[in-house]
């Protein structure tokens, strides 16, 4: 049973025949002949799906191996003189904010993980100018959403540019790089049921963009290097499937998300409940068991989820999102996240809950003991 769709959604059958398409087609997306026009086309197919999903054009798509480096692309590319970054966001941000810019522009958010906007007007007021604010639309632990459309106004007040990670919510939310307001978009495959391997950088019109590496003119000279065709084939069969009936597969999913955290016991912690979050994701603990140990468990029980902490060096802490939110050490210590997707049904919510009770039975009679 799977429940871990925020880390990796399975592979969609629309995604895999597209894949599938595109190795058997072989050849070089750079060549002229038939073989490299053919596969051509279906990168060029994927491009303009996308584009037309979230409201851009599509020379204004940059693919890549995934959000992380889109992210990177943004910002080496934004010409900013600072970086005013969320306190939750992705590591793939906020290390590169922190250890290689040494920004001390965080701004905080409330109990709920949403961003303080007056902290963050004050952040860019001080900050020098043009900054690049750096946000992520629905945030991956928590599923909590942002208000963008404030945090681009405020942006805009200031003269910042503005990046919005989209990872986990594309394919969960509508997507609009107008109606979000942003300079930069970023969107995974491997979040909605596309393989791994894939991801794009969306670009606003009049987006700055350096080109930083050389080699070759793929992706009209903003990435050089061998497109990873039959990924990008896949990725665009999976955005077409995803954003098909949106709006229906979100309510399902979010009816799925809502019958288990009513399952859940008593005493369970659910973090950001009173804050718009993403339709598949509960983050949540149950105190007393160590979350490490409760994803073993679960999944000596079949069921596969993940845990509100990271892990480094084999070294296991706290979450840092959670720490942001204010909670405590120990009960961040015992947050789970379940998040479900695209091929989630009923009777994984009630497998799910099944082996949830299970666990904190035991912890029941650790606690006796």
């Amino acid at each position: 049973v799977y429940c871990d769709y925020n880390a990796g959604a399975p592979v969609r059958p629309e995604a895999a025949a597209a894949v599938a398409r595109a190795l058997e087609a072989g050849g070089n997306p750079s060549s002229v002949h038939g073989a490299g026009r053919r596969v051509r086309a279906m990168i060029e197919d994927a491009r303009e799906t996308l584009a037309a999903a979230v409201g851009a054009r599509a020379d204004n798509v940059v693919f890549t191996s995934g959000a992380t480096e889109a992210l990177h692309l943004a910002m080496a590319s934004a010409g900013a003189a600072s970086l005013v970054v969320g306190a939750t966001e992705h590591d793939a941000v906020f290390e590169h904010a922190t250890k290689l810019v040494k920004t001390d522009r965080i701004a905080p958010v409330d109990a709920n993980g949403v961003i303080d906007l007056g902290a963050l007007d004050r952040l860019l007021a001080d900050a020098p100018k043009p900054a690049l604010v750096c946000v992520q639309l629905a945030n991956n632990e928590t599923g909590v959403i942002q208000p963008i459309a404030k945090i681009a106004a405020l942006g805009r007040s200031h003269g910042a540019l503005l990046l919005v990670d989209a990872a986990q919510a594309f394919g969960r939310l509508p997507v609009d790089i107008a109606d979000l307001d942003a300079t930069y978009l970023v969107v995974s495959s491997h979040k909605i049921g596309g393989p791994p391997g894939a991801g794009a950088l969306i670009l606003a019109l009049g987006a700055p963009f350096v080109i930083a590496r050389f080699g070759g003119g793929q992706e009209r000279g903003r990435r050089p290097g061998t497109e990873n065709a039959a990924a990008l084939a896949g990725f665009g069969g999976a955005i077409a499937d995803a954003t098909r009936d949106l709006k229906l597969e979100s309510s399902r999913v979010a009816a799925l998300r809502d019958s288990f955290e009513a399952g859940l016991p008593r005493d369970t912690i659910v973090f950001g409940a009173g804050a718009a979050r993403l339709p598949n994701t509960s983050n949540f603990a149950l105190p007393g068991i160590a979350a490490e140990t409760a994803v073993i468990a679960m999944d000596l029980e079949g069921v596969c989820i993940s845990s509100g902490a990271a892990c480094s060096s084999g070294k296991v802490r706290s979450s840092r999102v959670l720490a942001a939110m204010g909670v405590a050490p120990d009960i961040a210590k015992a947050a789970l996240r379940v998040s479900f997707g695209w091929n989630s049904t009923e009777a994984d919510v009630d497998a799910c809950l099944s082996a949830l009770r299970k666990v904190a039975s035991r912890r029941a009679l650790v606690g006796a003991a």
